[in-house]
């Protein structure tokens, strides 16, 4: 008999005389089963508008970069130069607002926080400046809340500037949190000199990162973000309007921010929710501040009309169950941590095609949120989205002779 054969019966023999020890171990290990996408739409009809091809997004004629981006995914629509760097004006307060909301949040600072308009932000963003201004009176406190919406709603720039000195004891402190921020995020060719987006050397960003923070802020400060709605704000004797026309245009716009300066022309970052579906969208370099409304909006307009968002898979729930070996049970459920969710042209969710990269072995001990491989999303042969696959439940080693045991299978198996 050949020798694997004889340690084959050997081993079997083995498991016979130890008992349920190792009659557990030889229990068939469960059929890998893979979950379906939890959001699939209803089989309808297809119409003859399904068959024909998404028209190209309107473009502003004169902007210097543009970009339209689904929220809940991050995926970039339709965009132009989105990453080529421009100055950001004061669409830079967006930046300035996520920094305050993180430092916030981490306990640094309060809403309640009494904030001093120094004479040094009023000097540098005060009314006696070109730039717009909040209003608030040069040496005496406000609470940090009312300080910021005057940063918000009325671009102000001595409040940005009484905000940084508050936060980090100056704009240059500040501006090097405003970096480390955006770098978390993922806004990899921006560079922040300052927080009120007035001209200065190296002070750049990109449209597609402009959208990233635009993202970032809805989801991580919604509450902040909630300010960049408000229509008018009142320091003292002046009321001033959001310089965001939008906001009167369409009641589905809630945000974001306007910016201008002679160099860097009209910008506007816009975002508006229709339903459950959010899109951003960023016009920067425009000619106009009524122009780059009318761009913004044929751009959320063009994006609501031709896309779709679909989440896949739910966060915390099996997409696939895997053969373990040596563990104490013998599968381990693997899914994503966050749910995976993907634009989509109107119409076409039937032709995402989704594919996991999986180790063709896998053996205990697992622990719980361990990657364990990853899945990816494919639209008309384009990669879309991809996450990681975790463990959702941790598995230890199992006993002495069901270890010995898989030893043998899998050897056997190989």
């Amino acid at each position: 008999m050949h020798p694997r054969s004889l340690l084959f019966v050997a081993l079997a023999t083995a498991g016979f005389t130890l008992g349920c020890g190792l009659a557990v171990a030889q229990t068939p290990v469960p059929t890998p089963t893979v979950a379906k996408p939890v959001a699939k739409p209803a089989a309808k009809p297809a119409a003859l508008s399904d068959a024909l091809p998404i028209p190209d997004a309107p473009a502003p004629k004169v902007s210097k970069a543009w970009v339209v981006m689904d929220a809940a995914t991050g995926q970039v629509l339709a965009g132009e130069n989105v990453d080529a760097q421009v100055e950001p004006a004061s669409i830079t307060k967006v930046m300035t607002s996520y920094v305050i909301a993180a430092e916030m949040a981490s306990g640094k600072i309060k809403p309640t926080d009494p904030v001093m308009m120094s004479e040094h932000a009023w000097r540098e963003g005060g009314a006696a400046t070109d730039g717009s201004y909040s209003g608030f009176e040069v040496n005496k406190t406000a609470p940090l809340v009312e300080m910021e919406k005057g940063m918000v709603v009325q671009s102000g720039n001595d409040a940005a500037i009484a905000l940084a000195e508050h936060v980090a004891g100056s704009s240059e402190a500040f501006a090097q949190l405003m970096n480390a921020y955006a770098k978390k995020i993922g806004m990899q060719h921006s560079h922040f000199v300052n927080p009120t987006g007035l001209s200065a050397d190296g002070h750049i960003t990109t449209a597609h990162d402009l959208a990233l923070l635009g993202r970032a802020l809805i989801r991580d400060y919604p509450a902040t973000y909630a300010y960049n709605k408000i229509k008018e704000f009142t320091v003292g004797p002046i009321t001033q309007p959001n310089r965001n026309l939008l906001l009167w245009r369409d009641a589905s716009v809630d945000g974001i921010k306007t910016g201008h300066t002679s160099s860097a022309g009209y910008c506007l970052m816009a975002s508006a929710m229709r339903g459950d579906q959010r899109l951003i969208s960023v016009v920067m370099g425009d000619s106009s501040e009524n122009q780059r409304a009318v761009d913004a909006q044929a751009l959320l307009n063009w994006g609501f009309r031709f896309y779709e968002t679909h989440k896949l898979y739910d966060a915390d729930k099996p997409v696939q169950t895997l053969k373990l070996w040596k563990g104490a049970t013998d599968a381990v459920k693997v899914g994503v941590i966050a749910p995976l969710l993907v634009s989509t042209p109107r119409g076409k969710y039937e032709q995402l095609k989704a594919s996991m990269d999986l180790p063709k072995s896998l053996e205990a001990p697992i622990s719980k949120g361990q990657r364990i491989g990853t899945v990816k999303v494919m639209f008309d042969g384009k990669l879309i989205a991809q996450a990681p696959l975790v463990a959702l439940e941790a598995v230890e080693e199992g006993g002495f002779f069901k270890r010995l045991w898989h030893d043998l299978l899998m050897w056997w198996q190989g």
